[in-house]
């Protein structure tokens, strides 16, 4: 029988394939052996990992909240900056058009946060009014730790453990500053987690979460310490503390109140929220430090409430140009003293306007945030060291908190922009080269910027765009009070004293008042 030419290329083709998928051409290479030594250490890694998982998972708890519909808690935050208490319930009666809504807020990105005005909240149970989160065992009295978002408002809290059983549970205190609620259950049979000191963790070190995401109880995920102390990320508004651990173990929605656990098995922080620019974990998680959580479920535990302190400063970073004009050593880490309440512990103490702050209670201070916090858990009426430089020398002051509540700044209750100023009068006069026009500030100014009428400085009349002191934020309204001249500040004693300053020098410290709120400025001439 005659074949088609092409019929016959086609079988020689599949012919040579056939034989050679077979091994017949060439020999197919043995599989490459793992070093006997990379295969231990990868086994022993396995087994560290299913020792942690298996010692810490009985005290991990799941925890379902029921919620007035409307009972939403909102918080503001970075865009895309996801609390998660978890994921919206239903009755169990999922028609299939539930279950296509499920699957699109599940595995599909919800789209420009930004856009829907949702980039500044904390995830939100939706409409739904049932809720599922974690928490762990806090010790052998019932309580249970987890987050604030996740029981806030709750009208019912259900908690299950990792063998099933559930209880019903109350809230015993809740701190909305710091995002750590206490939770009680009768059942007190079950082991609490052993508590790591979370002040000792090292970036890079090995961690594990385990919790509820999307209500599948008893997950485990792994991972490391990214970075610590993120305290800028407005997770817990303008008035509340952070102090996070970033972690890059997966982290979703219904982790929320669930442990971060070190290799020890002992639970170094409490997983609260991920930036995400979807709907999932996109590797960049946070959770409270232990030490911190510590800390605010003691008092809650006693007292129901937290008892923050104060000292009465208002802080202010050291930035290299302020370092340089108050004569501090260059690298020098610390916190600059704005100002200080008149009769507060800082005033009793002799804390001056000026004064860098370089260590409390024996720990040294790098950043404001961090020093704000360490000041606020600190026990009041007890006495701390603080150490801080004055004209470029190291002083140290015994203070004493007092508590939140009997401290009070002149900004609070105050918008901090205050009126717009009048339309003055007196002409307008301008400082060198730095892009201002100040007039001098009388009594009737003073009070129509919310100040005292017996405030003395200087107003600014306007600012020029682009120019030094608009580039430091000065803007037209602010009142210049102070000037820092050979490391020393002074009183600004008119609008002579302050262009004979300015003539001279090519970089001018002022403090500047907008509203009630003050903090020092460095304006440098534009070069030529």
């Amino acid at each position: 029988m005659k074949r088609n030419p092409v019929a016959w290329a086609a079988l020689i083709v599949a012919t040579a394939a056939l034989v050679s998928s077979s091994g017949f051409l060439r020999p197919m290479p043995a599989a490459p052996k793992a070093p006997l030594e990379g295969q231990q250490a990868a086994r022993a890694l396995s087994e560290a990992y299913e020792a942690v998982a298996e010692f810490v998972r009985p005290s991990v708890v799941q925890i379902t909240v029921q919620k007035k519909a409307g009972n939403i808690t909102q918080f503001p935050g970075l865009p895309g900056l996801r609390p998660f208490p978890g994921q919206p319930r239903g009755n169990g009666n999922m028609t299939p058009r539930d279950f296509e809504d499920m699957l699109r807020r599940f595995l599909k990105p919800e789209g420009n946060d930004e856009e829907n005005g949702k980039g500044s909240q904390k995830e939100q149970f939706g409409r739904m009014n049932v809720g599922v989160g974690s928490g762990f065992i806090y010790d052998d009295r019932g309580h249970i730790l987890t987050n604030n978002h996740v029981v806030d408002n709750a009208e019912k809290i259900t908690v299950t453990f990792y063998d099933g059983v559930e209880s019903s549970a109350k809230v015993v205190g809740a701190d909305k500053q710091t995002d750590v609620a206490v939770i009680q259950v009768e059942n007190t049979s079950y082991q609490a987690l052993p508590r790591g000191d979370s002040a000792k963790l090292k970036v890079g070190e090995l961690v594990m979460a385990i919790g509820s995401p999307f209500e599948l109880s008893q997950s485990v995920t792994t991972g490391i310490v990214s970075a610590l102390d993120r305290n800028n990320l407005g997770i817990n508004g303008a008035t509340g503390y952070e102090s996070f651990i970033q972690t890059d173990t997966p982290i979703n929605r219904g982790n929320s109140g669930g442990p971060l656990v070190n290799m020890n098995g002992e639970v170094v922080g409490i997983n609260s929220a991920i930036l995400s620019g979807g709907s999932g974990n996109d590797g960049i998680g946070f959770a409270i430090p232990m030490k911190l959580a510590h800390s605010i479920a003691e008092m809650l535990i006693k007292d129901g409430k937290v008892h923050y302190a104060r000292i009465g400063i208002q802080l202010q970073a050291l930035d290299p140009r302020l370092t340089r004009q108050f004569g501090i050593k260059a690298g020098t880490k610390g916190v600059l003293v704005g100002d200080v309440v008149p009769g507060s512990p800082a005033d009793k103490a002799g804390l001056k306007q000026g004064d860098v702050i370089t260590s409390f209670a024996g720990e040294p201070i790098h950043d404001a945030a961090s020093f704000r916090l360490r000041v606020a858990t600190s026990e009041v009426n007890r006495s701390y060291e603080m150490g801080y430089l004055r004209d470029g020398k190291s002083r140290t002051a015994n203070i004493i908190p007092a508590p939140a509540e009997n401290v009070h700044f002149a900004i609070e209750g105050d918008s901090g922009q205050g009126p717009s100023a009048e339309k003055a009068e007196p002409e307008k006069t301008a400082i060198g080269a730095f892009g201002l026009e100040v007039q001098p500030l009388t009594s009737d100014l003073a009070k129509s910027l919310g100040l005292a009428a017996e405030t003395k400085g200087l107003v600014v009349s306007s600012v020029k765009e682009g120019s030094p002191a608009a580039e430091a934020g000065v803007r037209e309204g602010d009142v210049i009070t102070k000037v820092v001249r050979d490391h020393r500040i002074q009183s600004v004693k008119g609008v002579e004293d302050l262009q004979a300053i300015a003539s001279k020098d090519s970089e001018l410290a002022l403090y500047v008042m907008t509203g009630k709120a003050g903090r020092f400025v460095t304006l440098s001439k534009a070069p030529k």
